[in-house]
């Protein structure tokens, strides 16, 4: 058998995590990213250690690990500063620290990964045909391309998903509004990562791992809002709340070369304002003939856990662990869907649930819930989180000696519902 050749829509976290993978293990790959340059959103991701094991599995632990990892406690807060919940940090228990880094960040370690003209830069996939003697031929705005297979990483409103599956209801909006900004950190003392919950609302603070500030906030709001000014209005709703938040709400107004190495001179604050959209219905499947589809465009899901990003990493080096050697392609991704459909649809709904508990906004339920958080032992918390953090991946084509998948330790994990 020849050299196969995999095509992959969409040049997000997910899709260049699958091209890369993919091309190690001898596949010769194709991105079509409909952007003309990869630059990455102006936001901050938490790897957290399940994503990292995933990434070293496929040899780049190293190209994710500049700067200092998320250490500390995460917890929970109330807008007056008092803690919610505590819980300790990630790498006593599963062997590596979570690491939050900017996105451009992750976008351009995984694109240097790439083989040399892989990537093909405004270019958008709209469909795929089947062809004779088992191939497929991919429809884009440059031409057609033909493939042995199909990885569909075009994001919420995939046009892969609409094809395949056009009787799915497709996104739905999940209740909220949120923006996210990344502020420098020159000057503040060390931030623990950290979410506030109020009543509808909410404020998150994540150090990176390069001195900046990821920060977010989420509201109730009906889809389609949009303030004049997002600044007065994140003051208006955070800016009586604990410290840190005033002061990092101030940074907003600085201007910021960080953010913007292609300007001469620095800018404002970039502030990122979207409606929260999930797939709230799940797919049958997450493949159709020789498409695969993977991260947002099988199984978006609302950020309440973190776990977006890291998903479609796993989903990437699942299926290219599946592809390697001579697999058949229509049973490698039939055993891609058993292995993964499952997983995110339990994660998916967790991160529902926990989004339903944050938006609430009535006195007596949200007095309710801050208890119920209150009165929830530590233990019990870090436990729930063994099913997120604890999973192994396949292994790797060639893991690096010492890597974090050599030395973390494997955690005894209960499915969600045995629990």
């Amino acid at each position: 058998m020849g050299v196969r050749h995999v095509v992959v829509a969409g040049g997000g976290v997910g899709g260049l995590t699958a091209a890369v993978a993919l091309s190690r293990r001898g596949w010769r790959v194709t991105v079509c990213e409909r952007a003309s340059a990869l630059t990455g959103i102006g936001a901050g991701i938490v790897l957290a250690p399940n994503a990292l094991r995933a990434l070293e599995s496929i040899g780049l632990g190293p190209a994710v690990s500049a700067g200092e990892p998320l250490a500390g406690a995460l917890g929970l807060r109330t807008p007056d500063g008092a803690w919610l919940s505590r819980t300790g940090a990630a790498a006593s228990r599963y062997g590596v620290p979570a690491r939050a880094v900017h996105r451009g960040f992750l976008i351009d370690a995984l694109a240097a990964a790439l083989p040399p003209g892989a990537l093909r830069l405004g270019v958008s996939v709209g469909g795929v045909d089947e062809a004779a003697e088992g191939a497929v031929v991919v429809r884009t705005s440059a031409g057609e391309l033909r493939a042995d297979a199909v990885v569909a990483a075009d994001g919420l409103r995939s046009a892969l998903r609409g094809q395949l599956f056009p009787r799915h209801p497709g996104p739905r909006y999940a209740g909220e509004t949120g923006w996210r900004a990344v502020l420098s950190g020159a000057g503040l003392p060390a931030l623990p990562a950290a979410e506030t919950w109020g009543r509808g609302e909410r404020f998150g603070i994540v150090p990176l791992a390069d001195g900046r500030v990821y920060v977010y906030a989420t509201a109730v709001a009906v889809p389609g809002t949009r303030p004049a000014d997002h600044r007065a209005e994140l003051v208006r709703r955070f800016g009586a709340w604990h410290d840190p938040i005033p002061a990092l709400l101030e940074r907003l107004d600085r201007l910021d070369r960080l953010d913007r190495p292609d300007r001469r001179e620095p800018g404002p604050v970039t502030v990122l304002h979207h409606d929260f959209h999930e797939l709230a219905a799940p797919l049958p499947r997450f493949h159709s003939g020789r498409v695969a589809l993977l991260g947002d465009a099988a199984h978006a899901m609302t950020p309440n856990l973190g776990q977006g990003g890291c998903q479609a990493i796993e989903d990437a080096v699942v299926l290219a662990h599946l592809l390697a050697g001579d697999t058949a392609v229509p049973a490698a991704l039939a055993a891609y869907t058993e292995a993964r459909l499952g997983r995110t649809t339990l994660i998916s709904r967790r991160s529902r649930r926990m989004g339903d508990l944050a938006r609430l906004s009535h006195p007596l339920a949200v007095s309710v819930r801050d208890f119920a958080v209150r009165a929830t032992p530590s233990a019990v918390m870090t436990r729930g989180l063994d099913t997120l953090l604890g999973w192994q991946p396949p292994p790797g084509p060639d893991p690096a000696p010492g890597s974090a998948q050599a030395s973390s330790r494997s955690v005894d994990i209960k499915e969600e519902e045995q629990q």
